[in-house]
């Protein structure tokens, strides 16, 4: 029997993602959020929820661009850090030691020491309430070679990606691979019924 937890951001797992932006006086700045995930495949696009105070809120309106930064789990410090601290009083990139690179597709910076990366230039801004989402079409997307496939794609098991809950406030490690996407389901079709995608 389930029991009623009234209404509580327990969605699980959430992304630990580091967005990039530049100030308007063209100084690199990093935040880690965790309300995102893709929102649209054509054009692709991908989406954030920030809150007004954060610098990388004004960041993103002035600029009209960010980046999405994906961390290994051997980052967990520096991400962690990152989450903790105001870019308003405190150079990120100068004290965990990551590297901001210039996208050449958006105006804003990814983090050369985290896998993979997202230059996003700013579709829309839409106030929820306590936050705002940031929807962002991805431009261009960076990877390291060493986490490509034979076809260049990313794989989540060479990427190792931070992931969270936000029920328990905790960072996870990504698990086992479980299957194929539409395989485990075909055992429920019968004699080819229903809409396979």
């Amino acid at each position: 029997m389930k029991k009623s937890l009234g209404t509580k951001l327990f969605a699980m797992p959430s992304p630990v993602w580091v967005v990039g932006s530049y100030d308007a006086s063209d100084q690199p700045n990093i935040m880690t959020v965790a309300w995102g995930g893709i929102c649209c495949s054509a054009p692709p696009c991908i989406a954030i929820s920030l809150r007004k105070s954060r610098l990388t809120y004004t960041n993103i309106l002035q600029q009209k661009a960010f980046t999405i930064n994906i961390p290994s789990v051997q980052h967990i410090a520096e991400t962690d850090y990152i989450g903790l601290v105001s870019g308003k009083n405190t150079d990120k990139f100068g004290v965990t030691g990551l590297t901001p690179i210039r996208s050449d597709n958006v105006n804003a910076p990814f983090v050369s020491e985290f896998p993979l990366a997202f230059e996003c230039k700013l579709l829309h801004a839409i106030e929820m309430g306590a936050h705002t989402q940031f929807i962002g079409q991805i431009l261009g997307v960076k990877a390291d070679e060493e986490i490509l496939d034979s076809n260049g794609t990313p794989m989540a098991s060479m990427i190792n990606p931070l992931i969270s809950s936000a029920s328990d406030r905790s960072y996870y490690a990504f698990g086992e691979y479980l299957g194929q996407a539409y395989s485990p389901g075909l055992a429920f079709l019968d004699n080819h019924e229903g809409e396979v995608h």
